[in-house]
């Protein structure tokens, strides 16, 4: 009765065995590579399979159907003698028609991208300057995407997307840049304030002449008034039927705006007029004003 059950069991193990090594399973997004006696034999994709025995069909590879990304560093030189040091990602994945080309074709796939990239970069940049490369590095990545993508696409791998993340120029130069660009936006500054205060002196000067023109017109409508006032004075005095002569009237009337230019000096606080001291004084203007007016 021992022996038995002791072959009982060995044999349910040998059965457990067959079977564990019998069945596989494959997870999602990912395809196995099944092999007979070291030869190809199918892919098997998610889900439970069979397989035979004893080593028969093993397990040569399980593949990723998902997406990869490789990250590279690449230096080239511009075509303005400026070496950069260039960081591209590629996304790739095994293309799912071709895994038996994918996994037999290439041993290392990243390090076959990578060259692919690199001489794709190395044949591109050197036809661009600094400033172009800036200015296109999507460009040329789409280039480098579809070169590549012909080339890996025979080998079972598809290019999803090619990305130039980074540009670096060398210490020195990019040093240099940024001084050039400091010294074009203070240059740009300088003109923004060297027109800011012509357009302050402008405005200030067209305001004086504005302020001096006004005054002018003041003054002259100031006089206008002020013969007017007289000939108006004049008039009445002569419609009063007085019987003064012109030099009398004026006499009169000069008498009198110089009292109105004292009141005036009074209450408009410390100014300096120059006028005669006297009363007498103005008969002297009278006099010279007549006598002007005659030499007319």
């Amino acid at each position: 009765m021992p022996f038995q059950l002791i072959f009982l069991i060995l044999f349910l193990f040998f059965v457990i065995g067959i079977i564990a090594s019998t069945l596989y399973v494959v997870r999602q997004q990912t395809v196995v590579i099944i092999e007979r006696f070291g030869k190809y034999q199918k892919t098997a994709t998610s889900g439970i399979h069979l397989r035979l025995p004893f080593g028969i069909d093993n397990i040569a590879a399980r593949i990723q159907l998902r997406v990869l990304q490789n990250d590279m560093v690449v230096e080239t030189k511009t075509n303005d003698n400026v070496f950069v040091t260039m960081n591209v990602a590629t996304q790739y994945r095994v293309d799912e028609q071709n895994v038996m080309d994918a996994y037999y074709k290439l041993m290392r796939p990243e390090e076959q991208i990578k060259s692919y990239i690199e001489d794709a970069l190395r044949s591109s940049v050197p036809k661009l300057t600094l400033d172009e490369l800036f200015e296109k590095k999507d460009e040329i990545a789409l280039e480098v995407q579809h070169q590549v993508a012909e080339e890996m696409f025979s080998y079972g791998y598809i290019i999803v997307k090619t990305l130039i993340t980074k540009v670096e120029p060398d210490a020195e130069v990019k040093q240099s840049m940024n001084e050039i660009n400091a010294a074009q936006r203070k240059r740009v500054a300088a003109q923004e304030l060297a027109n800011a205060d012509k357009i302050k002196i402008v405005t200030a000067a067209e305001a004086e002449a504005e302020k001096d023109r006004l005054h002018g017109v003041g003054i002259a409508e100031q006089r206008k008034a002020i013969v007017d006032g007289l000939a108006d004075s004049i008039q009445e005095l002569k419609d009063a039927n007085i019987s003064l002569t012109e030099e009398q009237i004026m006499s009169i009337l000069l008498t009198n705006q110089y009292l109105d230019t004292l009141n005036t000096f009074a209450s408009s606080g410390s100014q300096t007029i120059f006028l005669p001291s006297t009363p007498q004084g103005i008969d002297d203007i009278r006099t010279q004003i007549l006598s002007a007016l005659k030499a007319k």
